[in-house]
């Protein structure tokens, strides 16, 4: 019955969600009963390169521009500056924490299942909450444990270590059960991968998203239908595309925000075509977190919510597809539980 509830609760609210333009909810419901906004913003931002402080400053801008989803990670080294942001905001009564909902992740060397709960407990400290809103499995890889987060051996090689991802999955519901965390989700799951959690025998609480690479070149059609079967709910990272640097980006793709089909529907509805192409995203029901540190392309990216595409626009941007991946992290392609040699 409670199954029965979620999927008419989800119908209801992609009805409000897509239905009538001005009143656009901004959030969907989870398949434990919580709710994450559409919308979010990534806080991922190479430390060599982001002056101190700048996490601050924009994730309070962020805050009053109406931004109430977070995204970040221990890895990101910079989970001080928004745990900080989102306190001030607080503190100075822009926001409750609980109007703000925040994402962290379970980073690769830590997937044992005694060390679970203190990397969630890092995050927690650093950030200075109680809670975090979703946990995630950063990526299904197990690194050797250590204090080093990219473990290598003398021939610069990846040490990687063999962990049972279900045997972490246990940990993380441990967590969600003291109250650390109040949704778990994964992130670069494929298919099987998220199989072996839900068929886990005596699963307490399933994974309630995957975060995954998803933007009009790459728009996941089977992934994306494998997670609405499974009640599981899409993140889109990288959904403008990404950053051209070429130590990790393939650069074979495109640039999408120059595509002309998206910049042509852009010009319709006075819109950019990184504005349509988060619209695109929002409309499938997937949830979006453009990271940005550019006070303008932070207000830009949340006006998405006053305009919608016809159908027609949909079919047309869905067949963008390329099936080509911004992100293929090839340098861990040999670990066995690398996601992407499967189809999806």
């Amino acid at each position: 019955m409670e199954h029965f509830q979620v999927k008419e609760n989800q119908v209801q609210t992609r009805q409000q969600l897509f239905g009538c333009g001005g009143s656009e909810s901004h959030n969907i419901p989870l398949s434990d009963g919580n709710q994450i906004p559409l919308l979010g913003l990534g806080t991922y931002g190479d430390p060599r390169k982001t002056p101190k402080g700048t996490t601050v400053e924009c994730v309070k801008l962020a805050i009053d521009v109406g931004y109430r989803h977070f995204d970040g990670a221990l890895v990101y080294f910079n989970e001080h500056e928004v745990g900080q942001a989102i306190n001030e905001k607080i503190a100075d009564g822009t926001v409750r924490r609980e109007d703000i909902f925040y994402c962290g992740k379970l980073w690769n060397t830590f997937h044992p299942p005694e060390l679970v709960r203190p990397a969630l407990e890092r995050t927690l400290e650093t950030l200075k909450m109680d809670y975090v809103d979703l946990y995630i499995v950063e990526l299904p890889l197990a690194f050797k444990p250590g204090n080093e987060f990219y473990p290598r051996d003398e021939n610069g090689k990846y040490i990687y270590h063999h962990t049972d991802l279900c045997a972490t999955w246990e940990a993380l519901e441990a967590c969600k059960d003291a109250g650390l965390v109040k949704s778990l989700g994964v992130s670069n799951f494929n298919r099987r991968q998220l199989e072996l959690l839900l068929k886990k025998p005596g699963l307490k609480h399933k994974p309630v998203s995957n975060q995954i690479e998803c933007h009009p070149y790459f728009t996941q059609p089977k992934l994306l239908e494998f997670c609405r079967q499974n009640d599981i709910v899409v993140v889109g990272y990288c959904p403008l595309g990404s950053s051209r640097d070429a130590s990790w980006v393939n650069l074979t793709c495109p640039p999408l925000l120059e595509d002309e089909l998206l910049v042509s529907i852009g010009k319709k509805y006075n819109k950019s075509s990184a504005q349509v192409a988060l619209r695109f995203n929002v409309q499938r029901g997937v949830v979006v977190i453009p990271k940005s540190f550019s006070p303008e392309r932070i207000k830009h990216n949340f006006q998405i919510f006053d305009f919608s595409l016809t159908e027609e626009e949909m079919k047309a941007i869905e067949a963008l597809n390329k099936n080509i991946r911004f992100v293929e992290l090839l340098m861990w392609s040999d670990h066995p539980e690398y996601p992407f040699h499967e189809e999806y």
